[in-house]
Parts: C-alpha cells; structure tokens; sequence
C-alpha cells in the first residue's frame, strides 16, 4: 500500500514511550485528537477519551509489553467534543527495560478519515 492510498482513507501518526518515566509523545494529530493540551501525556491520559470498557483491557496490553519486549495492537473509540465518536487502532511494540536499557515503546496510531454518530458503533456485540 502506498502512503497516498494510506492517506486517503486514514491520518498515521507515530509515538514513543520512555518506560522509566513514563511519559508518552504523540504527534500533532494524536495530541488533538486524543483532546490533549500536550504532546507529553502519561498512559492515563492518553486514555481519557478512550471507551470505557476497553480501558482496562488497552491497560493491561501496555502493563504487559512494559514488562516484556512484545508487539502489542488494540482498537477503540475516542469520545470528542459534541459526542463524536472517533476510531482508532494503534500498533506498537516494547523493549522492556534491563541492564542495556531503560525501556521504551514505539508505536503508530491509524484515525481513519471518519467519525460515528453519537450512540452508533462499529460492530454490534452479540
């Protein structure tokens, strides 16, 4: 896939995380679309606006590739002003700290070029 048709249909937007710190840096997109007011943020507030109950789930994906050198991906919606609904996948992967380095993280988010209507959902769960 060329990067045109790639933008043609989604923004990307790459990432790191420093383990020992814990700080996040997200690019200029990721940091307005996550309704951040810095592009350095902590895993919480990265996922603020993020569902609900797929928190605890992305949660444990990184407390997982924190502790060991993974390759991680996960999807969810953001929540935006006015109620829309935004989607969002990320992919990612970890060097998990040891005695050569402190661990980090490095990873790509994919916002694809729509939003949902407040109440409408990708899939439905049966």
């Amino acid at each position: 896939m060329t990067p045109d048709l790639l933008a043609q249909f989604c923004i990307s937007e790459g990432w790191t995380g420093d383990l020992s710190s814990g700080i996040i840096k997200l690019g200029q997109w990721g940091t307005m679309l996550h309704g951040l007011s810095s592009s350095e943020c902590g895993l919480l507030s990265l996922m603020y606006c993020y569902d609900l109950q797929d928190r605890a789930r992305i949660l444990d994906l990184f407390e997982q590739a924190a502790t060991a050198n993974s390759c991680f991906c996960y999807s969810t919606t953001m929540l935006g002003a006015g109620g829309h609904r935004q989607p969002v996948f990320c992919v990612g992967e970890s060097v998990a700290a040891d005695k050569q380095h402190a661990g980090s993280m490095v990873g790509v988010f994919l916002f694809p070029r729509f939003k949902l209507e407040p109440g409408s959902q990708l899939a439905t769960r049966q």
